[in-house]
């Protein structure tokens, strides 16, 4: 075990991870939004958009993100645009991210009983107090297992995004791997920081599972 590399590597790595934190954190935040459009616009079967948003979904989930990242990258430019390499990135995984996001509200909307949203709109409610205060609460209960493990997902698919020169955690280990050929050290400290960063996540969606499915929140 070489300790010297060890210690000359922690302050890459822990950029790495912050870069990879970002790229994380805004592409599921983008993906959520989408899949929340998306699921809603399946849902109630809106005309048009309904043939477009399913299309989209058979796209994004049967092609490989590395694919789509090639064609964010360096497919744009011949088209005109041209795009950083962290925008591609973020743009790829929410591209990804969105349709299993959309999957996994649906599936929870389309849950919750016909007779409590005929109840609903019977009391007089719109369909945006039927989606805030009867569907989306039982919903959320209902999705967030697949919610978390998409997030999850994602965190991992950033390992990806280094064929596009971006300084993640992956990419990072490939480069000292190159230049000092401490295979096993790097690999190490690869392995190590994916734990440090997925660990609590996952259990604090673990946490957050049980308590939406034992409504314990106020308790």
């Amino acid at each position: 075990m070489n300790w010297e590399f060890i210690a000359m590597s922690l302050p890459l790595y822990q950029k790495a991870a912050w870069i990879t934190l970002q790229l994380s954190f805004w592409g599921i935040m983008a993906s959520l939004l989408i899949g929340f459009l998306c699921s809603n616009i399946l849902y109630y079967k809106i005309r048009g958009l309904q043939t477009v948003v399913k299309a989209y979904i058979e796209l994004s989930r049967n092609t490989p993100l590395l694919i789509q990242l090639f064609f964010l990258y360096y497919g744009l430019t011949k088209l005109g645009f041209s795009l950083s390499e962290k925008t591609c990135a973020i743009a790829g995984l929410a591209f990804l991210g969105g349709s299993y996001m959309a999957e996994a509200f649906r599936g929870g909307m389309e849950s919750v009983s016909k007779s409590q949203i005929e109840s609903g709109l019977s009391i007089g409610l719109s369909h945006w107090q039927l989606i805030r205060y009867v569907v989306f609460p039982q919903a959320f209960a209902v999705t967030l297992p697949s919610i978390g493990a998409n997030c999850i997902f994602l965190l991992k698919e950033t390992s990806i995004v280094g064929a596009i020169a971006i300084p993640e955690l992956m990419h990072t280990t490939q480069d000292l791997i190159g230049m000092y050929y401490h295979t096993f050290e790097a690999l190490l400290l690869l392995v190590t920081t994916y734990l440090i960063i997925l660990l609590p996540l996952s259990l604090f969606l673990s946490w957050l599972e049980r308590k939406v499915r034992y409504a314990e929140f106020g308790s």
